[in-house]
């Protein structure tokens, strides 16, 4: 087990978002499901009770813990995308289901946990040593929802 794997608190559907993230992302797999034993409180009984899986070789663990905590944009898993193609169809694939768009590349998927869906494209371009084109690149950034890559090399190139 690595030393740090995040642990993620689901009210009561743990296992389905794990399914989900692993169905979504390439490189993945489900680890383990430990269920709670018979005579658990609240119904609990054949229900998971904690998972583990990797995406992208990265693990994670989840919980259902009830409905003590909710996830909030303070976290958000950040995925580094090569091309348009990709960014899109983790977007629609992350959003399906009830997520919700927000600013700047972020999204909230129907599990209510935040994720940051950016090109490397947006951190190349930023990154640039003419202030004026990072700053375009920067203000084009700022008004979009999901990064759209060709608008960002537009904005870099003053178009």
């Amino acid at each position: 087990m690595p030393k740090i794997t995040p642990f993620l608190w689901f009210n009561d559907n743990a296992e389905d978002a794990m399914k989900h993230y692993t169905s979504i992302f390439k490189n993945s797999k489900i680890l383990d499901v430990s269920r709670y034993p018979e005579g658990s409180p609240g119904g609990m009984a054949g229900k998971a009770m904690s998972v583990s899986f990797q995406l992208e070789g990265q693990m994670f663990m989840g919980l259902n813990g009830g409905p003590h905590h909710k996830f909030t944009e303070a976290i958000s898993l950040f995925v580094s995308c090569e091309t348009q193609p990709e960014v899109d169809e983790l977007w629609e694939k992350l959003i399906s289901g009830g997520g919700e768009p927000s600013q700047c590349g972020w999204l909230k998927d129907r599990f209510g946990l935040s994720w940051q869906i950016i090109p490397t494209a947006l951190m190349e371009l930023m990154s640039d040593p003419d202030p004026l084109k990072a700053q375009r690149v920067m203000e084009a950034m700022l008004k979009m929802t999901k990064i759209d890559i060709k608008t960002l090399k537009a904005a870099h190139a003053g178009n």
